[in-house]
């Protein structure tokens, strides 16, 4: 799917409102992730996630999922996504800051051996160190959605290899999503969203 160019900028300046003035922002759940909307983001619902500061969205290498990097690239070619807690605790479905995701692309897989569309991490010699690709296994590769720079309505996302271990900041190396000292900020947008429009590619 596609966004078009005017909605994709229609998208950011609403973002960039939100990010801007988070006291508009109202949520019943403390702790719950939000959309540029204000809503809480909710398990199996998918969302794009898009950079704060420029019309770069996460997307992949192939829009048919297979072992493919997860990439940066131009809004119009963002692959939503769903996440989905690594361990539910309760009947919510509301994803919060600090808590274990499961994160896949919304997207057909190839038809290959072992082949998913959930996140992992991998050494690529690219980003000379660990980026983020596809093929993951559920409960075996964690991520977290925090707070970017305090309460502005911008979030952060980090790769937890367990519990025991503390999480590796993820930032944009050379249109990669992988581990890097500098955060990545981003923002989600439902891919349902009514002011968006959307085409087959």
């Amino acid at each position: 799917m596609k966004i078009t160019g005017f909605l994709v900028l229609s998208f950011l300046l609403f973002a960039l409102s939100a990010a801007s003035f988070p006291e508009a922002v109202h949520a019943t759940d403390p702790a719950a992730v939000l959309d540029v909307f204000g809503s809480e983001l909710t398990a199996g619902a998918s969302y794009f996630i898009g950079a704060a500061s420029n019309d770069f969205a996460v997307t992949a290498t192939s829009p048919i999922i297979c072992n493919s990097d997860v990439l940066l690239s131009p809004m119009s070619n963002g692959l939503p996504v769903t996440f989905s807690p690594v361990v539910t605790s309760d009947n919510s479905t509301v994803i919060h800051e600090d808590s274990y995701l499961n994160v896949d692309f919304v997207a057909p897989t190839c038809r290959m051996a072992g082949v998913t569309t959930m996140w992992k991490m991998e050494f690529r010699a690219i980003v000379r160190g660990f980026a983020v690709t596809t093929g993951g296994v559920d409960r075996m590769n964690r991520f977290k959605i925090t707070k970017y720079g305090g309460d502005n309505g911008l979030y952060q996302l980090s790769y937890c290899p367990d519990s025991e271990s503390s999480c590796d900041l993820l930032g944009n190396v050379v249109n990669r999503l992988a581990v890097s000292s500098v955060p990545f900020p981003v923002v989600f947008v439902p891919s349902t969203a009514p002011h968006l429009e959307y085409k087959m590619m």
